[in-house]
């Protein structure tokens, strides 16, 4: 009611608060939470009996018996070894990759032969592939480099010609309007277009040789995380065998994690759910 007139005001409009329907700010550590989760029922099924050490030892055996395997060198050199052999087979894999995506991404003619070729291969499994690897390049260092290269090149090269393909062609119109040179075109246009592809595929691809090395460590291998494994297993060493899954699962961990960190800077342009 008006104090001065006498007269009945509507209702002032209700104000509707926004509803936020985005996941919220991330947290820093948020991805530590399920990996943690899980050691706590790992643990706690460990302690209560739930869980027989002879076929699961506890988490703290894992940590006692890498310790003892650490100070005897025996860890860390093998730990190298491996991280070498997947540096260098996701080297190869990730640069052939790149380089038959902005072929094929770029080029008609690119297209249709590699783009035919890389689809009939992604039916073949990697493990089919390794009886004749064996035969082209023998049981040593490049036969486990190739398979590593061969499993991380195939999410590489998918992700970024995705990428590549579906850069809007309004940004290749404007580009011939403002009369870019070739080199410029790339600069401005194809590389900021598929960045986002090329990091989503370096994480699979990463995963991808991870996982690759850990078959290719049990074939004749003399040294590497997988040997030391295989060693274990011939022994019934269970704690051991604990230790080399860790190691590949907390080297997987952090390789995605490094990846994630490079996507926030390269792509901090972005606004997305993931911001």
């Amino acid at each position: 009611m008006n104090a001065h007139s006498g007269e009945i005001l509507p209702a002032p409009a209700r104000v509707q608060q926004r509803r936020a329907l985005g996941p919220g700010t991330p947290n820093r550590y948020g991805h530590l939470l399920g990996p943690g989760l899980l050691l706590l029922y790992w643990a706690v099924l460990s302690e209560t009996g739930w869980l027989d050490p002879r076929t699961l030892p506890a988490p703290w055996t894992a940590v006692i018996t890498g310790v003892e395997l650490l100070r005897e060198g025996r860890l860390q050199t093998n730990l190298a070894v491996s991280a070498s052999r997947a540096a260098a087979g996701l080297l190869v894999g990730g640069s052939a990759g790149v380089l038959l995506a902005f072929i094929s991404g770029l080029s008609l003619l690119g297209g249709y032969v590699i783009d035919g070729l890389v689809q009939l291969k992604r039916g073949i499994p990697i493990l089919a592939l390794i009886p004749f690897m064996v035969l082209w390049f023998g049981i040593g260092e490049p036969m486990k480099v190739g398979v590593i290269a061969v499993a991380a090149f195939f999410p590489i090269y998918i992700q970024t010609h995705s990428a590549l393909r579906a850069i809007d062609l309004r940004y290749v119109e404007l580009a011939e309007t403002l009369g870019l040179s070739r080199a410029q075109f790339l600069r401005r246009i194809i590389i900021p277009g598929a960045l986002p592809g090329f990091l989503l595929g370096l994480r699979f691809g990463a995963t991808a040789a991870w996982l690759a090395l850990v078959v290719v460590e049990q074939l004749n291998a003399t040294s590497g995380i997988g040997y030391m494994v295989t060693l274990a297993r011939n022994y019934a060493q269970t704690d051991v065998m604990l230790v080399g899954l860790v190691v590949y699962a907390l080297l997987g961990f952090s390789t995605d994690a490094v990846i994630r960190w490079a996507e926030r800077r390269l792509l901090s342009w972005r606004r997305t759910l993931a911001r």
